[in-house]
């Protein structure tokens, strides 16, 4: 059987190859797998991409017409009201735009056995948690009379995130530079230092105090475990993937961020187009549309051609474009037009907008035929 399938690894992909094998029973006739593979490659030549096919065009029909339809902004989970996550087309224009700065920031993260069973989950959760001095406090107390804030700690919440008071004097000690900080009878005692502090100052101090960070993973403001499938996931609003994939108890090979920017600094440019792709594919069919992810990958592998990540904007792909015209086209045309004018730059007329632009033929088709005539004359 393998040697048949030797015989069609130049006619077919790979993982083609490596489907049909893994579907096909071990008791199979010779000639009935080579007829399958024969229709296998007829298929894949059929679904081949005729040369000098405008690919771009079509593409951009394809992603286009649908993304009108798009009109759902923001998908809330239930019973965690701080949860929302933006959808629909807010969101396309976030990953295409390349934007940096996200709305609903948010990690999917799976889990290692045994939590990804269920086992724990809520430890599991509550130890990717940025938690701060507020959320393991049982009491906030403002001592007028001596100038100092008292703070109660709850001890069941640190028996769960694994720390003790004398730990958490100690992260306060460092986070608070020139503020006095003892524990007395498991009470944390927090004193400005100088002899006359006002109410007001102690008000600030205290809600200073209150958003240091005590454990947990920084940016991570809630976490919510969902079940998908057979195994739990822990969904979470903000992201940090480098610190998620430092924890001992995460699955790092599936752990996702929807920050592509965030992705590509820590995972490289070939992770970064996946992630577009299964962004923006997610979003179209949460909507009930359809787009052949060829499309996407296309706008995927714009964005990412140079080795770095760059977003469809003027900043971006269309920054690169050596066309005066196509640069025009797109937004702050009297900017390139007066750059060009400046340095005497010459535009080829090469593409399709800058020839639509004066009137002129496209230069489209597939270019690979010339028909040739003889005038006859009478």
């Amino acid at each position: 059987m393998d040697e048949i399938f030797q015989e069609y690894k130049d006619l077919l992909p790979i993982s083609i190859l490596e489907d049909i094998k893994s579907q096909t029973s071990k008791g199979i006739a010779k000639t009935k797998l080579k007829k399958v593979l024969d229709i296998a490659v007829e298929e894949f030549n059929n679904m081949q991409v005729e040369a000098g096919e405008c690919v771009g065009i079509i593409s951009a029909e394809s992603i286009g017409e649908p993304g009108t339809q798009m009109t759902l902004n923001t998908f809330h989970f239930a019973g965690v009201s701080e949860m929302n996550v933006t959808t629909g087309l807010p969101r396309i224009i976030e990953v295409l735009d390349g934007s940096q700065s996200l709305r609903t920031p948010m990690m999917e993260i799976y889990l290692q056995e045994p939590y990804k069973n269920g086992v724990d989950i809520k430890k599991a959760a509550q130890l990717i948690k940025e938690t701060t001095l507020q959320d393991i406090a049982a009491e906030f107390i403002i001592n007028i009379a001596e100038g100092v804030i008292e703070v109660k700690l709850d001890e069941e919440k640190m028996k769960v995130l694994s720390l003790n008071a004398d730990k958490v004097h100690k992260l306060l000690d460092a986070s608070l530079k020139g503020i006095g900080v003892k524990l007395k009878d498991g009470m944390l005692l927090v004193k400005p230092k100088g002899k006359d502090v006002s109410v007001n100052e102690l008000y600030k101090l205290k809600e200073k105090a209150k958003t240091i960070y005590v454990s947990g993973v920084k940016g991570i403001t809630q976490v919510l475990p969902v079940k998908r499938g057979e195994e739990f996931v822990i969904v979470t609003a903000g992201t940090n993937l480098k610190s998620v994939f430092e924890l001992e108890f995460v699955d790092g090979t599936r752990t996702t961020s929807n920050d592509i920017f965030e992705t590509y600094h820590v995972l490289g440019i070939e992770a970064t187009r996946e992630a577009i792709v299964r962004e923006v594919f997610k979003i179209i069919t949460e909507q009930g549309l359809n787009v052949d992810v060829r499309h996407l990958m296309l706008v995927a592998d714009t964005m990412c051609v140079t080795g770095g990540l760059k977003g469809i904007t003027r900043y971006g792909i269309v920054s690169q474009k050596s066309s005066v015209l196509a640069k025009a086209s797109f937004e702050t045309p009297i900017k390139h037009i007066i750059n060009a004018s400046l340095i005497g730059e010459k535009d080829e007329l090469s593409s399709v907008v800058e020839n639509v632009m004066i009137n002129q033929p496209v230069p489209v088709g597939t270019g690979l035929l010339k028909l040739i005539t003889r005038e006859v004359k009478k």
